[in-house]
């Protein structure tokens, strides 16, 4: 499932997440060491073409983790744990994308820079979810989607 398939299943999670990655413009990205620890690096999300497109240098690590094993998790940033901001959460599997797709987000990093300066993934999403904080009455909403439960969504007080 692309990013397009998101906002049909769930389109409240992608309205929500495309907010979130309009406003910080970096992500944090989850991925798996060879030895199988995480690793958590930034990334900058672009949505274009019905897809979720990050690039990532051809020497990263995060690229090497994600050759080797595509499992990832795509975390909005969050700038202050008391501001209220709601947290995109993505998981799923990240694949290089074609010439086509990788030429046609005009607005990456990468659009200026030769083809071998970057390599640019897609995230497959195997499940989303989005956090929202109403820190004035202390209430947390949660907001999950995944193919086999759709979607579906809960409040809970917090802390």
């Amino acid at each position: 499932m692309i990013w397009s398939d998101l906002e049909a299943a769930a389109p409240e999670i992608a309205r929500l997440g495309k907010e979130r990655f309009d406003r910080a413009r970096v992500a944090l990205l989850g991925t798996l060491r060879k030895d199988g620890s995480p690793r958590i690096s930034p990334v900058e999300p672009y949505l274009t073409q019905g897809h979720l497109l990050f690039g990532a240098m051809p020497w990263s690590l995060k690229r090497r983790d994600l050759l080797r094993d595509p499992r990832c998790v795509l975390h909005s940033a969050i700038s202050d744990p008391d501001s209220g901001e709601g947290e995109l959460k993505l998981y799923g599997r990240a694949t290089e994308v074609d010439e086509q797709i990788r030429n046609g987000c005009r607005e990456g990093w990468w659009a200026t820079r030769p083809t071998e300066a970057a390599s640019v993934f897609t995230l497959t999403i195997d499940q989303a979810a989005f956090m929202s904080w109403d820190t004035e009455h202390g209430e947390m909403t949660v907001r999950r989607w995944s193919p086999q439960l759709g979607y579906r969504e809960t409040r809970r007080d917090y802390p």
